[in-house]
Parts: C-alpha cells; sequence; structure tokens
C-alpha cells in the first residue's frame, strides 16, 4: 500500500503534536504552517499542561522528560485579591505538585518542533492556505495564497478560531462573547518593577470585579503578562487610535477606576496593548463528516480561554495520529477519522459547556463567583 499523503494545517500545539506523534510511529506528515518562520511573530503567553490531557499527549509524542525539564510547576500558584487590594487566596503547589505545571509557549514549540529519532519535523513555513477542497478524483486540494495548491489524502485543519479549512466540513463561523481581553506585557520585572513581581510571585494574580477582571502571569525570563478583561460592544473604543497606548492605556485605567493602586499599575507599567475581543463556536458543534477532512483544537471547538483549549488540541492531535497509524487500507483510514471525531465532539462538547460557564463567572456581575470558582477547581 502507497503511503497516505497527510497534511497538517497549522503550526500550533494541536498540529504540531498530530505530526510528532505521526513522525515517531514513522509515518510521513506535512505542517503547512502560514507564518514565514518559527520567530516571525511572539508566541504568546504560557500554558498550563494538565496530567489527563496536555501531559498525556506529550507522553505519546515521547516528550514527557523534555517537558519536565523546562515546566514551571511553581508556575501552578494563583494568588487572588479584591479590588481594594485584600488578599482573598494564595493558594501555593506542593513541590511534588505536577497536575498543571507552566509552561511558555515558545518552549513549547521549540519542544514539539525538536528532532524526532534524528531528523525534524516537514514544516512547510510561509504556506497560507486559503481553501481546500475535498472530493476531487486524486484527493482533497488545498490552495495557498501564492496560488500554488497540492493534494493529499487526508487534510488536517489545526489552524484555529479562524481556520480556512473548516468550511470544507462546516458553515458555523465563530460569534462574539461580550467579553474581551486586552494584552499587555511588563519585562524583566523582578529588576525593574520588585513590587510588581513580589505581588504576582511565581504563578497567576487574578483581581475580580463587577463584570471585569486583571489577570497576570508569569513566564520566563523576567516577563509578566497582563490581561484586561471586561464585558463591552465590539466597537468599544471605536473613537480611540489604537496605536496610541496612552490613550489606550487611559480608557483602561477608567474602566478599572477606584481599584487598588497596584493593581492599577500593572496597567500603568505595560508596554503596548493587543486587543483580543473572545470568540467561540457553539457549544455542541459539530458536522457531517467528510471523507479527506477533520478538524481538531480551535478550529473544531473554539471556546473560552479557561486552560482546557491548547490542552485539548494536543491531546486530539496525538489521539488522531494514533488512529491514524493503526488503520491500514483506505477505508479503514476513513473510518479511523469518523470514530476520531465522535469521540473529539463527546469531550469537547462537555468541556465547552464548562468553561462557558465559567467565564459567565469569572467576568460577571458577582466578582464572589471568581472566588467560588476557584475554590470549587482546588477542591475537585
Amino acid at each position: 500500500m502507497r503511503s497516505r499523503h497527510i497534511a497538517v494545517v497549522g503550526g500550533g500545539p494541536g498540529g504540531l503534536t498530530l505530526a510528532r506523534v505521526l513522525h515517531r510511529h514513522g509515518h510521513p506528515v506535512t505542517v503547512l504552517e502560514r507564518d514565514p518562520a518559527p520567530d516571525a511573530r511572539p508566541p504568546g503567553g504560557t500554558l498550563d499542561l494538565q496530567e489527563g490531557l496536555g501531559q498525556r499527549a506529550l507522553d505519546k509524542a515521547g516528550l514527557l522528560p523534555e517537558f519536565r525539564s523546562l515546566s514551571r510547576p511553581e508556575g501552578q500558584a494563583m494568588r487572588i485579591l479584591d479590588t481594594d487590594g485584600t488578599v482573598l487566596r494564595d493558594w501555593r503547589p506542593r513541590p511534588e505538585d505536577r497536575a498543571n505545571p507552566e509552561i511558555d509557549r515558545g518552549h513549547l514549540r521549540d519542544l514539539l518542533l525538536g528532532p524526532c529519532g534524528g531528523h525534524p519535523l516537514d514544516v512547510r513555513w510561509g504556506r497560507k492556505v486559503t481553501r481546500v477542497v475535498p472530493g476531487t478524483r486524486d484527493g482533497v486540494v488545498v490552495h495557498f495564497a501564492d496560488g500554488r495548491q497540492g493534494t493529499y489524502d487526508l487534510v488536517v485543519g489545526a489552524d484555529g478560531a479562524w481556520s480556512r479549512v473548516r468550511a470544507a466540513v462546516s458553515p458555523v463561523t465563530p460569534h462574539y462573547t461580550g467579553v474581551t481581553f486586552v494584552e499587555t506585557s511588563l519585562d524583566d520585572i523582578d529588576t525593574r518593577h520588585p513590587g510588581l513581581a513580589r505581588l504576582v510571585g511565581d504563578g497567576s494574580l487574578a483581581v475580580y470585579g463587577v463584570n471585569r477582571a486583571l489577570v497576570a502571569q508569569r513566564n520566563s525570563g523576567g516577563h509578566i503578562k497582563v490581561y484586561a478583561q471586561f464585558r463591552a460592544p465590539l466597537d468599544w473604543q471605536a473613537s480611540v487610535d489604537r496605536s496610541d497606548i496612552d490613550a489606550v492605556r487611559s480608557d483602561l485605567l477608567a474602566l478599572f477606576d477606584g481599584w487598588s493602586g497596584p493593581a492599577l499599575d500593572l496597567l500603568r507599567h505595560g508596554t503596548a496593548f493587543l486587543h483580543r475581543p473572545l470568540y467561540v463556536l457553539p457549544v455542541s458543534h459539530t458536522w457531517t463528516h467528510v471523507p479527506g477532512v477533520t478538524l481538531l483544537g480551535d478550529a473544531a471547538h473554539l471556546m473560552p480561554p479557561l486552560g482546557a483549549g491548547a490542552n485539548l488540541a494536543m491531546l486530539e492531535g496525538a489521539e488522531l495520529a494514533e488512529s491514524i497509524t493503526t488503520a491500514s487500507g483506505p477505508g479503514e483510514l476513513d473510518e479511523a477519522v469518523r470514530a476520531f471525531e465522535e469521540r473529539m465532539w463527546a469531550r469537547a462538547g462537555r468541556w465547552a459547556t464548562i468553561t462557558t460557564a465559567g467565564l459567565e463567572r469569572l467576568v460577571g456581575p458577582d466578582p464572589a463567583e471568581a472566588v467560588a470558582l476557584f475554590d470549587e477547581v482546588q477542591q475537585s
């Protein structure tokens, strides 16, 4: 039997995990990534990889020991403040607690891209996919922005919220949740802002108010990501030039007026501001199976970013890879993908329900609900 020609669209955690596990089993796979190089843009913040999800996926990829050497178990720490600065919770993990250790996205990407059996993954950088056409005589045709195209036996859309692969199986598009995140960063925090460094600690800091929150997360290298979270219309800053950092900062400080000085310092010292309105797919998003095309991660089940998205994508990538390697014929491959989709939909539906309800409590009218949610998670 000829080797199947498989393409993974998207070089994020889910797509790279799928490719890595296939590679480990000796199965050829091509990753199509729109970025021109691995370091073409900032990789994003930190991720907590859960034992039963992301860490399980890395174990299937043979990378769990390397992950443990890179991860930061102390990053699981969480401090919650009232808007007046009162400490409501100050939880720190035990030294042996590795349930949800943190790892920077860039470190995780480099780990997944590293050599496997002496050979690197086949990643085609700068391949922006514009359209996927299944059902042709030769297979699934992938069209690229530069006018080229390729034909594959299976195309897996791991290309995130605004997936170009999704349209080949589903007409559904993401919708706005009513919650916007504005992200900023503080560098060299321990030297330049030691008071804020102590406030955030080794892990995360959260302050919850009415329909808004401030969350800070420590990354490696003295870097802290800060997220202002609030309910607002999409055009809440339509009259402001978002390239004017001072104007954006002024609007954000007005939104959190009356909060304690140290909390607001996280915004005052931010170096730039990125607007990230939260979009989601329907909780029960599924589709009629299309031979030769499937989705995973945010492309399949975009949900609020409450610690599940990357974990689910990675486990789905690993499980799909294992299903592919055990399918011997063309018919078996299609059945394996179909069975994978059924399992993914059931699990993702449960997590989408949980995270949707969680967002309502974390950025909602009663700040006490956010603290109660933290307590429930710690007790589970």
